[in-house]
C-alpha cells in the first residue's frame, strides 16, 4: 500500500503563490508517475500536473501550465506542486495521487490507485 498526505494548502488572496507538498510512504517504488488533480464545489475531479518516476517528464493542463511547476524529490519521497498567480478559478481542493499508470492516460481519475485526503486552497479578495 502506498500513503499520501498533502499539505500546504490555505486561503490567499489573487496573485498569491503557494507550495503544495505531497508526502509519500509505503512501496512508493513501484510507481512511475505522481500525480495533482483538483476538485472545485460541485465539479468533478480534474487533472493538474503529473510528474514522472526520475522527474524528467512532466505534463500539465492546459489551464494551469503557464503558472503552476510540478516537481519531486524522490529522496524524500515527496512531490511538490509550486502555484502561481493563484484566481479564483484554482479555489479547489488538491489531491495526489500515484500509481502504475500508462502514460497515455496520466490526466485520467479512474486510472490511479492511490490518493491522498486533499488540502483546500481558497482563493478570494
Amino acid at each position: 500500500q502506498v500513503q499520501l498526505v498533502e499539505s500546504g494548502g490555505g486561503l490567499v488572496q489573487p496573485g498569491d503563490s503557494l507550495r503544495l507538498a505531497c508526502a509519500a510512504s509505503g512501496r512508493t517504488y513501484r510507481q512511475n508517475i505522481i500525480s495533482w488533480f483538483r476538485q472545485a464545489p460541485g465539479q468533478e475531479r480534474e487533472f493538474v500536473a503529473a510528474i514522472g518516476w526520475t522527474g524528467g517528464s512532466t505534463y500539465y493542463a492546459d489551464s494551469v501550465k503557464d503558472r503552476f511547476t510540478i516537481s519531486r524529490d524522490n529522496a524524500k519521497n515527496t512531490a511538490y506542486l509550486q502555484v502561481n498567480r493563484l484566481n479564483a478559478e484554482d479555489t479547489a481542493v488538491y489531491y495526489c495521487a500515484t500509481g502504475v499508470i500508462s502514460n497515455s492516460n496520466y490526466y485520467d481519475v479512474s486510472a490511479y490507485q492511490y490518493w491522498g485526503q486533499g488540502t483546500q486552497v481558497t482563493v478570494s479578495s
